[in-house]
């Protein structure tokens, strides 16, 4: 598992090596070269203080003694290309050098010279250089000891610096370990650093969202087991009355009428946990391009046959090309099914129902209309809510077929619409999508 801890210090200190790598190389060619230019000044030095005993003409030299580890050697030569004087046989200088600082390359290897020509006499002072790079690798060595001894207590302080700046996010994480499927309240935000507020907010928000959900599922139950305990109680009473027939005239009619009772408690069933599937907040769904011409064309298929049961003219009135929404196709096929179905249920034998999918002023439109008897005005919202049935009818349902159309109309950002249907009379339900 990844840690952000982790992550951090190992990359900073990655960096702060890297940093000191780049620096190291600089510090090196910098002492490097200012150890040369020492070391020069060093030979030029020795080369004047030595330049007068030598004019003098004594080349018994009283040359100093030489620090430990650097290795010059000294050499007098007359113009003619006699060697007078050196303190290293195994070191071969040329006899006649240019004046000045010069780098020789001998069998011993490079070294780095000096040389003064006076009065016919030239008078050089050498170092190897390898010894000068040792030196200057060793002066660059010094340097950066102290920089890696404190290598682990920069990592210690990384770890303890990053270790506080992550703080919000540990008391984030307690925050939300401390909430409950009872209990979303949301985040505080107040001592939150600005980058941890970004995340605050996303969480807010999905705690709102899941109290919702969670407050409509409730909902849902307690709805679902208040209305179904009737039709079961029903169900009990009709298998009870079922078991006393005693005459086959009495039997039949109480399982027929326990058959129906079976049928409206199956179909509340589905109803609810239909609602509950195409709840918004049951969760996302893919949405794809969907033609809702295709859609209205197949519900009308489907329903056909219970029309003509029923003496009802059902048909696509209207289909104009290339109504293309975005939505979820199985949803909006149970939105439209259950607009067809409640106008089949209601609209008396000889009726007339018609789905149409068009382009209008307002946007694409699924509308389903009938000559049956409406619904009141004041009473057009309300049938929207859940487990709620008109006083004025007497056909069975489970009060949910609306809700379930305004659910995957939510869930589609569209705009459900009930109206009095041609000429006033009948019906007339409405799903746009604006434009």
């Amino acid at each position: 598992m990844s840690s952000i801890r982790r992550q951090l210090v190992v990359s900073m200190l990655a960096a702060v090596l890297a940093a000191g790598c780049i620096a190291a190389i600089g510090v090196y060619y910098k002492a490097r070269e200012e150890i040369d230019d020492l070391f020069d000044y060093q030979l030029r030095q020795m080369a004047l203080s030595l330049r007068d005993r030598a004019l003098r003409g004594s080349f018994r030299l009283d040359v100093p003694a030489l620090a430990e580890g650097l290795d010059f050697a000294i050499q007098i030569s007359s113009d003619e290309g006699f060697l007078l004087y050196y303190t290293q046989p195994g070191v071969q200088l040329p006899l006649r050098p240019q004046a000045g600082y010069s780098s020789l390359q001998t069998p011993q290897g490079l070294w780095r010279a000096y040389a003064l020509r006076e009065r016919g006499l030239t008078l050089q002072v050498a170092q190897p250089v390898p010894m000068r790079n040792q030196l200057a690798g060793q002066a660059a060595i010094r340097t950066l000891a102290p920089f890696l001894l404190a290598l682990p207590l920069l990592a210690g302080l990384l770890w303890l610096a990053i270790t506080r700046a992550l703080k919000p996010l540990e008391a984030v994480t307690s925050a939300v370990k401390a909430r409950t499927a009872t209990s979303l309240p949301p985040l505080s935000e107040d001592s939150a650093p600005q980058e941890v507020r970004p995340l605050i907010a996303a969480l807010n928000d999905l705690l709102a969202r899941l109290g919702r959900a969670l407050e409509a599922q409730r909902n849902l139950v307690a709805d679902a087991a208040h209305e179904l305990r009737t039709p079961l109680t029903a169900l009990r009473l009709q298998a009870q009355l079922a078991e006393r027939a005693t005459a086959p005239d009495e039997r039949a009619a109480a399982f027929a009428t326990l058959k129906q009772g079976l049928e409206r408690a199956a179909h509340l069933v589905q109803q609810i946990l239909t609602l509950a599937r195409e709840d918004p907040s049951a969760g996302e769904r893919t949405m794809t391009e969907v033609e809702l011409g295709d859609i209205a064309a197949q519900v009308v298929a489907e329903y056909s046959a219970l029309a003509e049961s029923r003496g009802i003219d059902l048909g696509l009135a209207r289909r104009d090309p290339e109504l293309i929404v975005r939505g979820e196709s199985h949803g909006l096929s149970t939105l439209l099914s259950n607009l067809v179905d409640n106008a089949l249920r209601y609209v008396p034998r000889g009726g007339r129902v018609d789905v149409s999918a068009f382009r209008g002023a307002d946007g694409i439109t699924l509308e389903v209309t009938d000559d049956g008897p409406g619904i009141a005005p004041d009473e057009r919202e309300r049938v929207f809510d859940r487990f709620y049935r008109r006083t004025d009818s007497d056909e069975p349902g489970s009060g949910l077929g609306l809700a379930i159309v305004r659910s995957i109309a939510q869930r589609h950002h569209a705009r459900v619409q009930l109206d009095s249907g041609p000429g006033g009379v009948g019906l007339a339900a409405r799903l746009v999508f604006p434009l």
